[in-house]
């Protein structure tokens, strides 16, 4: 779990009615979720390549069938971008008719009394918007992945101050900047790594930053961590 916080209710009131207002736009790759439409593929690599190091079986293992089988839980999937990107990575099925996929409207703890549990669990531009955060459960052995913002001067000015005040990328309002959580507030384990994500407003696409690159993890990131096995 995130120190210091405990798990009580993931339900932010406000944050659910900011984002109802906007929920016409979620397939609207030049409307308010242009940002995570763009991030989208690189959120998908970060994922397939961490499931691809690890996988036991690495000779009939490959980036196109990783996902092959497995249980994903997407918490707070939105409209689904990542979800039926995955889904279409793991299902036999169309890309149109992804039959594997199905939505829960409910709130992620609610899922505990339930005694299924999850290869992969993801939970990506979500920590920000809601109460008391938590490592939700997986399978021994299953991968958490998580996309966020870190809580610096940096990601301040360039997620509120330019997105949302100065370009109106972003709707106005959208992050808080005191949700906004440091790598360092994580879950620290043998396996786990944090890579950080850059924009490029010339190709209008995000990227994985170099493990060693300066400042990599000052603003937007990916976290991966993998629950011991039994």
């Amino acid at each position: 779990m995130l120190p210091s916080r405990i798990l009580r209710s993931t339900v932010n009131a406000a944050e659910i009615s900011f984002f109802s207002r906007l929920s016409s736009q979620w397939w609207d790759e030049r409307g308010e979720f242009a940002f995570l439409h763009q991030m989208n593929p690189v959120r998908v690599r970060f994922i397939r390549q961490k499931l691809l190091e690890t996988a036991l079986d690495e000779d009939e293992t490959t980036s196109q069938n990783v996902l092959k089988g497995l249980q994903v839980l997407d918490v707070g999937c939105g409209g689904g971008l990542l979800s039926e990107s995955l889904a279409r990575l793991g299902a036999r099925t169309t890309p149109d008719c992804p039959e594997n996929l199905s939505y829960i409207h409910a709130s992620a703890e609610s899922l505990l009394s339930q005694p299924k549990r999850y290869d992969v669990v993801c939970s990506m531009e979500v920590l920000e918007h809601v109460d008391n955060p938590a490592l939700f459960y997986l399978r021994p052995s299953g991968h958490l992945f998580l996309s966020t913002i870190s809580r610096t001067p940096l990601a301040y000015f360039l997620t509120i101050l330019m997105a949302e005040d100065v370009l109106r990328r972003v709707a106005p309002g959208t992050h808080t900047y005191s949700k906004f959580i440091k790598p360092s507030e994580l879950p620290t384990r043998t396996e786990a790594e944090v890579r950080g994500i850059v924009y490029n407003p010339l190709s209008s696409s995000w990227n994985l930053a170099p493990r060693d690159a300066w400042a990599a993890t000052e603003c937007n990131y990916m976290f991966w961590v993998r629950k011991p096995a039994e």
